[in-house]
């Protein structure tokens, strides 16, 4: 766990936002373009494991090869201290998971949601793969 003030290259962590399967989330301040950012990294019991650290370089890989407004946009990776990080636009708001903790959302929203989250899948090459089959 990284400490409010600890130092990864130019950025200066704020303070913890949360943790989960691929890493803990940091909030930080970029001093080389005077931004707030979220830099992931994966903790030394993780970065350990080939299998974590591979999915975790694959996707800083992946997502640093896009650019659309409904995937996170990812600006650097490096190591601190042997555990590799990722640093990402900080996103504000709501969680998709926290919003649907306080009930279904109408229709409509419903709708919202799923374009966005098929957008960001297709810019992504990640929907469904054409079969080359015709529908006839």
């Amino acid at each position: 766990m990284l400490a409010a003030g600890s130092q990864l290259g130019p950025y200066e962590v704020l303070g913890k936002l949360g943790a989960g399967a691929m890493g803990e989330v940091y909030r930080a301040k970029d001093s080389r373009l005077s931004r707030e950012v979220a830099i992931k990294v994966l903790p030394p019991a993780l970065s350990s494991d080939p299998d974590r650290l591979r999915r975790f370089e694959q996707e800083a890989r992946a997502a640093g090869m896009l650019n659309h407004p409904n995937i996170l946009a990812i600006y650097d990776v490096g190591a601190h201290e042997g555990s590799p990080y990722l640093v990402s636009e900080l996103l504000q708001g709501e969680t998709l998971r926290d919003r649907l903790k306080s009930g279904a959302p109408g229709l409509r929203k419903t709708i919202e949601y799923g374009l966005q989250i098929a957008r960001g899948l297709a810019a992504s090459g990640a929907g469904p793969r054409p079969t080359g089959r015709s529908s006839r």
